[in-house]
């Protein structure tokens, strides 16, 4: 059955503001209204945009939003984050700062550490192919094999990939409040993929992606953790600078591939996160030679030690080397890492070098919490 944008906007018309009394609707609360064709119906998303103050007591407006979707006939399902804008300017003449400088926009937006979990590191790329999400997933067992009590964030929020990696099919639960994270192979997990089915398309504009991932640190109950390894998105965009300002992060782990157009965009990632005072925790080369198994001769396919060469360039740490091997394609399509199905074997091992140089910066003292100032 078709459901059009007209049909949701008359359902969410009836959901009344309590602060204000008035319709979500009549006051432009919705924004973003998307509604996709799926398989057995229609998926709805939205974000409903509220006034900062008004944010953490907003919730159940949100469920309100979401319950009156719901009952929309051909709507299957509904996500609905709460976004919360401040204008640079007034529009009406109240409640807006006309003398807000600098610094109280450097206070704004210093970032808050998650409740329970001791460091937050990211796992990062300066392009997408490089093999970052499976570096991030290996290298959250790797720490959890170490001992640590490890949380793994999936922020990739157009191309989540660890659903299909960890071979979770099932959504969250939750306590009535916060999510709580599916755990696997010893991790605390959360992705947006968990709550979409695997082949639709999120087509959300900017302000919702960074809703999506505010959520998804502060609205799960990942505490308590040692340390939460955050799944990033490739490039530069709204995603890392959204992590950046709003949790402090321990470090970047920045994964490319030796290859020297990978290198280019792996220094723009580089920094981009030292712009943002984020330490550089070191560069993985990922792919970095092909072992033939049947003559034993190494190939380096894609470039010999770029990545290497280019930490040295830059000063930066080099974490290690990640072989390319059938094999870590294999697992990680079926959903069972390396580190899971062979702990022991070769490819883990690799892994677990890059997790043991990682576990040994997470001990030195932590750094003051990266603020961004915006002139």
């Amino acid at each position: 059955m078709s459901t059009s944008r007209e049909d949701i906007f008359r359902a969410l018309d009836r959901v009344i503001d309590p602060v204000s009394g008035r319709s979500v609707v009549q006051q432009n609360m919705i924004t973003g209204l998307v509604v996709r064709a799926v398989s057995g119906g229609n998926a709805v998303g939205f974000a409903l945009e509220v006034p900062p103050e008004q944010g953490p007591d907003s919730e159940p407006l949100r469920q309100a939003c979401v319950a009156a979707v719901k009952a929309v006939s051909g709507v299957q399902s509904v996500t609905a984050v709460l976004t919360a804008h401040q204008g640079d300017a007034p529009e009406s003449g109240h409640g807006h700062d006309h003398g807000a400088g600098p610094a109280a926009r450097q206070a704004a937006a210093a970032p808050q550490g998650i409740p329970g979990v001791g460091h937050i590191i990211a796992v990062a790329s300066g392009k997408g192919g490089v093999g970052k999400s499976t570096v991030a997933v290996n290298l959250a067992l790797g720490l959890a094999r170490l001992g640590l009590k490890v949380g793994l964030l999936d922020a990739d929020i157009y191309g989540p990939s660890v659903p299909r990696l960890l071979d979770i099919k099932h959504k969250p639960d939750s306590d009535g409040r916060k999510l709580i994270p599916i755990e696997k192979y010893g991790l605390k997990t959360m992705s947006i993929g968990f709550l979409v089915k695997e082949d639709e398309a999120m087509i959300w504009r900017g302000p919702m992606v960074q809703s999506a991932l505010t959520q998804m640190m502060s609205d799960v109950l990942w505490a308590p953790l040692d340390v939460l390894v955050l799944d990033m998105p490739p490039g530069t965009g709204d995603a890392q600078l959204t992590i950046a300002q709003r949790v402090p992060l321990k470090g970047a782990v920045i994964v490319s591939t030796p290859q020297d157009i990978a290198l280019i965009d792996a220094k723009k990632g580089i920094a981009m996160f030292r712009k943002t005072q984020v330490p550089i925790m070191g560069i993985v080369e990922n792919m970095s030679v092909f072992i033939c198994p049947d003559c034993g001769h190494a190939h380096h396919i894609f470039g010999a030690h770029g990545a290497r060469d280019t930490a040295a360039s830059l000063g930066v740490p080099f974490l290690g080397e990640i072989p390319l091997l059938p094999r870590i394609r294999e697992m990680s399509d079926a959903g069972t890492p390396v580190m899971v199905e062979s702990p022991d074997g070769p490819e883990a091992r690799a892994f677990l070098a890059v997790a043991e140089i990682v576990a040994a910066a997470l001990k030195t003292a932590d750094r003051p919490a990266p603020k961004i100032i915006i002139e």
